[in-house]
């Protein structure tokens, strides 16, 4: 058989939303088939790899010491090289049917990255998936998967505004004729929101809190608008005076206040990205509306803030945490037609 009809018998290319909480993986063909925190344990003294993804994440915070759970993503951008090419080795080789195959026809990758990535970045997102088993790599914005994942017509002169609010970036962009014609990228995101909720417990209680827990209050009573309805949550931690475990009770005002700073600034990070719109395309978004995207925007409340902030319509989509790597996918089905949306670096 020849190496042309094996590779396209294979059919193993995939596409990866690498984000800063989780990793998402869709293989063309099959669909979405992996969902996993982008979390790597390790054993300290001898480097060797204990855990990846939704079992590693679990160890967060309650290892031992010979044992440290890592999370090689942040703010969107690798941050620890080599356990990312651990990290996405690992997710590969679970997606792919037939092992032996896929060692003699290497997969074609296509990962999402954030809007506002330096070279040096992008550089690094492409050592990393070619070291991981990756025979060619293209990189594409976030926000530009996401307008494709939702259905906007990215490829239309029409103006389409996109806010993306993942793990440890927020991407807003304006994008017309498959280009962002202005974006704003700010390195604020769920986990920041999640460092607000411990400081807050922190300052204001004596008590320390993990990650998770601060995740978990978000998620449960977190929100970025007054609702009708407060509610509470019991909270377990370590007491910071006498350092014996305390329970506490945290109400959803609260909680809110807690996240004023990062909220505050994803709503000004909006309102500067609309300024720097031009006009014809500002009438169309006044049309369109706003689509949020990613994890973050499922905080209870934030659409209504915004829509007060900027008395334009904001939609949040369907299945905002699987959108980008929906795009993503799209984009691998047919790459040919979605050419002009892969990211170009100096020397492509």
């Amino acid at each position: 058989m020849a190496m042309g009809s094996l590779s396209g018998w294979v059919s193993n290319d995939i596409a990866i939303d690498l984000g800063t909480a989780n990793t998402l993986v869709y293989v063309k063909g099959r669909g979405i088939v992996l969902n996993e925190p982008s979390v790597v344990a390790v054993e300290q003294a001898s480097g060797k790899v204990v855990a990846v993804g939704r079992e590693a994440k679990a160890m967060l915070g309650r290892t031992p010491g010979e044992i440290k759970a890592i999370r090689p993503l942040k703010d969107g951008v690798i941050a620890d090289f080599e356990i990312t090419e651990v990290m996405l080795r690992e997710f590969i080789e679970r997606v792919q049917k037939n092992r032996f195959l896929a060692r003699l026809v290497r997969p074609r990758i296509i990962i999402c990255v954030p809007s506002g990535i330096t070279e040096v970045e992008k550089r690094a997102v492409r050592d990393s998936a070619e070291h991981a088993g990756a025979r060619e790599v293209f990189l594409v914005a976030e926000p530009i998967a996401a307008g494709i994942g939702v259905g906007l017509p990215v490829d239309k002169p029409t103006g389409n505004m996109v806010i993306d609010i993942g793990g440890g970036t927020t991407e807003i962009a304006v994008i017309a004729l498959s280009g962002i014609v202005c974006e704003t990228s700010i390195r604020v995101g769920g986990d920041e929101m999640d460092e607000s909720i411990v400081q807050h417990v922190k300052k204001n209680h004596n008590l320390l809190i993990g990650d998770q827990t601060a995740e978990l209050i978000k998620m449960k009573i977190g929100s970025g608008f007054a609702t009708d309805e407060e509610q509470q949550m019991e909270l377990k931690g370590r007491d910071l005076i006498d350092g014996i475990p305390k329970t506490l009770l945290v109400t959803s005002a609260e909680i809110r206040e807690s996240l004023q700073e990062p909220i505050g600034a994803i709503v000004e990070a909006v309102k500067v990205s609309l300024e720097r719109t031009p006009p014809e395309l500002a009438a169309d978004i006044v049309d369109r509306g706003i689509v949020m995207t990613g994890g973050g925007s499922l905080l209870k409340g934030l659409d209504q803030l915004l829509r007060e902030e900027t008395a334009l319509p904001i939609n949040v989509v369907e299945d905002p945490l699987s959108c980008v790597v929906l795009g993503t996918g799209k984009i691998l089905d047919n790459l040919e037609y979605y050419d002009k949306v892969i990211m170009r670096g100096k020397n492509d």
